[in-house]
């Protein structure tokens, strides 16, 4: 073996100090830096503490110091690791997606609520990303069949690769502009929309400035893409099915007002662990036999 390969400069936890002082900025530094090492060296970060004292090769620490530069900047823990935890599943995610977040389980909790244990059930995703929501409920609703949509044909490639990651053959991944284009009803349509104001700063801000853009903004007033599945999802539900809507904050006032101009009834909005309002929900009236 020529000796550069094994030319070791650092020990484990010589490194795993420096990654806590390049991070110090970071309320996560020690996570993110024993995640960083523990995914550099190929090892759990318990075996990082066994191997302390264990020296690492030049070329590692260099990848390494790399990695800890790239998250010093903002860039999401979850693109250098190339994956992320969700609904306790484990999900690739790559630029091409965003990161799945803690407030969006949420939103699959009340799918759930809404999609029936003990029978088929048509399940629609709009603007699936990573694939997240739809395999999550998929997961936990073998007997429901759900179409995963989305305009981008890159993320569409993330989501199909960890369908198949995750053996789950109800679901289907397709191609699509919202509703646009789909012939078929369901009973439950699902969204996570941009839904950020595109003047925002925050966009520009760490982390999502490495986010795709088409994913987070959607006009001047965040709302673009939210009146438009509002005004078209009534017409790709059966009748008493249910569309739910994940939104910013501030737009609880605004998506309910879309909703009932739309004709749906029981909106009602639903708050994240942080008491805010997140997602909304209403209900296509159900047909009336008279």
């Amino acid at each position: 073996m020529p000796e550069e390969t094994v030319c070791a400069e650092a020990s484990v936890q010589s490194l795993l100090r420096e990654g806590q002082t390049v991070l110090a900025a970071l309320d996560s530094a020690r996570l993110d830096a024993e995640l960083l090492l523990g995914a550099t060296l190929g090892c759990s970060r318990v075996d990082l503490i066994c191997r302390r004292t264990d020296l690492v090769t030049t070329a590692l620490a260099q990848q390494y110091r790399a990695q800890l530069a790239a998250r010093a900047e903002g860039q999401p823990l979850a693109y250098l690791l190339g994956h992320q935890e969700f609904w306790s599943l484990d999900f690739a995610v790559s630029e091409a997606v965003l990161v799945p977040r803690p407030d969006t389980e949420l939103l699959v909790s009340l799918a759930l609520a809404h999609c029936p244990e003990d029978r088929p059930c048509a399940v629609l995703d709009l603007g699936t990303g990573s694939g997240a929501i739809a395999l999550a409920i998929a997961h936990e609703r073998p007997q429901a069949e759900v179409l995963a949509v989305d305009r981008s044909a890159s993320a569409l490639a993330v989501a199909e690769a960890n369908r198949g990651r995750l053996g789950l053959s109800n679901v289907t991944c397709q191609e699509g502009d919202w509703c646009s284009g789909l012939a078929r009803g369901f009973d439950l349509i699902v969204s996570n929309p941009p839904y950020i104001e595109e003047g925002d700063p925050v966009l520009a801000g760490p982390g999502l400035r490495f986010e795709p853009r088409m994913a987070l903004a959607a006009g001047a007033d965040g709302l673009a893409d939210l009146r438009i599945i509002a005004a078209t999802a009534g017409e790709r539900l059966l009748p008493g099915g249910w569309l739910l809507l994940e939104h910013g904050a501030s737009q609880g006032a605004a998506v309910r007002s879309l909703l009932a101009v739309a004709g749906f009834t029981h909106i009602s909005t639903a708050r994240d662990l942080a008491d805010h309002e997140r997602v909304t929900l209403g209900q296509k009236e159900a047909a009336f036999d008279g």
